[in-house]
């Protein structure tokens, strides 16, 4: 038969890693941890490459409440992500990099690969994960095999794949606030040997559970009262068939839809007082809404995907040919409040709804990669990628400014944006003398993006005032590479080092335009990374210990902050540095007890003692309390120097830890409690150092216990999430003083099972 390392064998093989991790065997040693990082299946501690891994179970442990993509937060060490635009913008941030701009067009320099398929649109990047196998999260930048967009690193998320043999799992539980989960898969042979198929589910939903106390008139459809917003529903599935018809030749098919509908991130407006951090007196479930109609958001997206592997002999042949399209929209009330709580003057203040639609997505993509096979000392591989993505967006932003109550001048646009893109990439591994490997890997990439203003209407007879651009298009053409050294001091020792050079397009913001403001654009971004570390299997394979330090330069780094709308604007600043250290432990010190721990230590500033950053302001007059050295310009508002800051979304640490212990049973079961914790260390919101707008010392916990049958053939169980209902601050919204939080305590029940 064809070697399943061609198409299906690396997730087979991860899933049978990650079964022997799961349970344990006889002697308590650890199970091996099979990666991809390198598009090859190899063990985690040969790899040359930073990379946290989360198992599907894991993930799974953490997504039982009814949470999504976001639960990777703060799991795995330099790994952080949020979101200020409900469950289908996840913003995602790997060693203190990434992006706050909330544009439906924003790019973001971690990309999310999902069965070797790279996702670029914030809206595709939502996309859920289910029946999945293995995350893994390659940290540092990834041009040489990956190359979209990658300065900051990969969240890599493999999916369980068909196999030749019956599989299947399931995992049900229901919740506080009548949360339910879904998520399971069975597949087998139709024809044996040479045709499989797995069918994929997830299904999710929430009740509303967050009131609306605006004792007003609203005349859009907002409806005051208990329970009108906060639920969400899910709808997911996936199909794939793996055809080998002959020993050389492997295709797996796969297509999947979404169907999404649920409530868009809610802002809690005046939460944050002037001089203070402290949250602790706003209601996280009660809002007081007077417009958005109830703050709400659905999408749909389909995708396909055809993976061909041939084996000729010494090479693989492979081709990877995608398509995903989605459509959709989100609507918010973006002051957080009603505008006749927070009179100004005397006058109402703060009429504020926007919402942004794509109304078409498609996005195509097509690698080619040709590998050597084999295990000789010397390994290669080459290929290329073409790259096309194009959507039409509109953006609504109903807003009236300052006690005048004079509107915005264009209160709707729609945007056509493309992306086009094309590389040619290869990778070297020679082992020059037993234990020591050098790897050496290359890519070229040109990066075309282009908006078109198609369409501007004003307030008044469907006239624009539009004044600026309407067509922008910019293009970057840069090289990535990377070099790395890996010596196996001994079998349970192994250190090594990287270097490499990743690259991140130009950008184009287009939303701004709803403001009569011109497109901001921001020039490509290059980052230089150094790191290096130990990995260590120890103790008779008890013990799996993981250190890395780390540092990097990000040259022309594209940064966005607001303009006197408070819309995003884009721009580049000279250059971004960090450095710092990751951690990951895993153990079974003791029979029965196993015990994983991680953790991430980070210093990242702004190098550029000419930039500034547009600071919170409403109606001219600063609302919170600036630590920076500011200027006035006059007509623009008020800005802050933001030379040694740290960036946004960058916690000068994180640390997790999680243990479970089992209580083996005559019957071959076990009963088991299992606890899983983490902590955030302070975390900047925006680009300027203020009294209010940061997060310190924020911590969730879950907890969950039940028994496991013989086999683990099913589980019951009793689980929380966020079990002493911390109210942590996740975001802010400026001019308003107003806040987002993380998700209340849930507490459930789950049964899962596999064949």
């Amino acid at each position: 038969m064809l070697s399943s390392a061609l198409v299906a064998a690396p997730f087979v093989t991860a899933a049978r890693a990650q079964d022997s991790a799961a349970s344990a065997p006889a002697d308590d040693q650890l199970g091996e941890i099979v990666v991809t990082a390198e598009r090859r299946s190899e063990n985690l501690q040969k790899v040359p490459v930073s990379v946290g891994v989360v198992q599907g179970d894991q993930l799974r442990n953490f997504t039982a409440g009814g949470g999504d993509i976001l639960e990777l937060a703060a799991r795995v060490p330099g790994l952080y992500a949020e979101t200020t635009t409900g469950r289908i913008f996840p913003r995602f941030y790997i060693r203190g990099l990434g992006n706050i701009d909330f544009y439906l067009g924003a790019s973001q320099p971690v990309s999310i690969i999902q069965d070797d398929v790279v996702l670029e649109h914030v809206v595709l990047k939502s996309n859920p994960v289910f029946d999945v196998n293995q995350v893994e999260v390659l940290r540092g930048p990834q041009g040489s095999l990956f190359g979209r967009n990658t300065t900051a690193g990969i969240i890599k998320f493999d999916t369980i794949r068909p196999t030749m043999d019956w599989q299947g799992r399931a995992q049900a539980s229901y919740g506080s606030y009548n949360t339910v989960t879904f998520d399971g898969g069975v597949g087998g042979p139709i024809v044996a040997d040479k045709l499989a198929f797995r069918v994929s589910g997830l299904y999710q939903r929430r009740d509303d559970w967050v009131d609306n106390n605006y004792t007003g008139t609203s005349a859009d459809g907002t409806k005051p009262g208990k329970d009108v917003m906060g639920g969400f529903e899910e709808k997911d599935a996936r199909l794939q068939l793996l055809l080998q018809p002959s020993e050389t030749l492997s295709m797996l098919t796969s297509v999947h839809a979404r169907d999404y509908s649920g409530t868009s991130t809610l802002f809690h407006r005046g939460a944050l007082k002037k001089g203070s951090n402290d949250v602790s007196g706003e209601p996280r479930g009660i809002v007081s809404y007077d417009e958005a109609n109830d703050n709400p958001q659905a999408y749909k997206n389909y995708g396909a995907a055809e993976h061909i592997a041939i084996d000729m002999g010494p090479v693989t042949l492979t081709s990877i040919t995608a398509y995903e399209t989605t459509s959709g929209y989100s609507r918010g009330d973006t002051d957080g409040g009603a505008a006749a709580n927070y009179p100004v003057a005397g006058v109402p203040n703060g009429f504020g709804q926007s919402q942004g639609q794509v109304r078409d997505l498609d996005q195509l993509s097509q690698e080619v990669r040709l590998a050597s096979n084999g295990n000789d000392a010397f390994k290669w591989q080459v290929g290329g990628m073409l790259f096309d993505s194009r959507d039409t967006t509109d953006f609504y932003q109903r807003a009236y400014f300052l006690t005048t109550a004079a509107r915005n001048p264009n209160n709707w646009v729609r945007l056509r944006n493309k992306n086009e893109s094309w590389a040619l990439f290869g990778q070297a591994s020679y082992e020059l003398v037993p234990g020591l490997t050098i790897t050496a890997g290359g890519r070229y990439t040109k990066d075309t993006k282009e908006t078109r203003l198609v369409r501007a209407t004003a307030n008044v007879a469907g006239v624009s005032s539009y004044t600026g651009r309407r067509f922008v298009k910019l293009t970057g053409k840069e090289p990535s590479w990377d070099v790395s050294a890996l010596y196996e001091v001994s079998p349970e020792v192994s250190l090594y080092a990287r270097v490499a050079r990743g690259f991140r397009g130009p950008t184009i913001q287009g939303r701004s335009a709803v403001f009569n403001s011109d497109f901001t654009t921001a020039d490509s971004e290059t980052i230089m990374s150094y790191e290096g570390g130990i990995k260590t299997n120890l103790l008779n394979n008890r013990l799996r210990f993981n250190l890395t330090g780390f540092a990097w330069k990000v040259k022309d780094i594209q940064l966005n902050g607001n303009d006197v709308n408070g819309n995003g604007v884009l721009f580049n600043a000279k250059a971004a540095k960090a450095y710092g250290l990751e951690a990951d432990l895993e153990a079974r010190p003791v029979e029965n007890f196993t015990l994983s721990a991680g953790v991430s230590l980070l210093h990242s500033e702004i190098d550029d003692n000419n930039v500034y950053a547009q600071v919170c302001a409403l109606n001219g007059v600063v609302v919170c309390t600036v630590q920076d050295p500011t200027i006035t310009v006059p007509g623009r508002g008020v800005f802050a120097q933001i030379d040694g800051n740290p960036l946004p979304n960058a916690p000068k640490y994180t640390a997790n830890i999680a243990a479970r212990y089992d209580i083996p049973l005559g019957n071959g079961g076990k009963l088991f409690a299992s606890t899983d914790w983490n902590i955030q260390g302070y975390t900047n919101f925006v680009l300027y150092r203020t009294k209010e707008f940061y997060s310190k010392g924020d911590f969730e916990g879950g907890l969950k216990v039940g028994y496991t049958a013989p086999d683990g053939r099913y589980e019951i169980a009793a689980f929380a999430r966020n079990i002493t209902n911390e109210k942590n601050l996740k975001g802010v919204i400026e001019n308003y003083m107003a806040a987002v939080f993380n998700e209340p305590r849930i507490i459930g029940v789950s049964l899962s099972g596999k064949i």
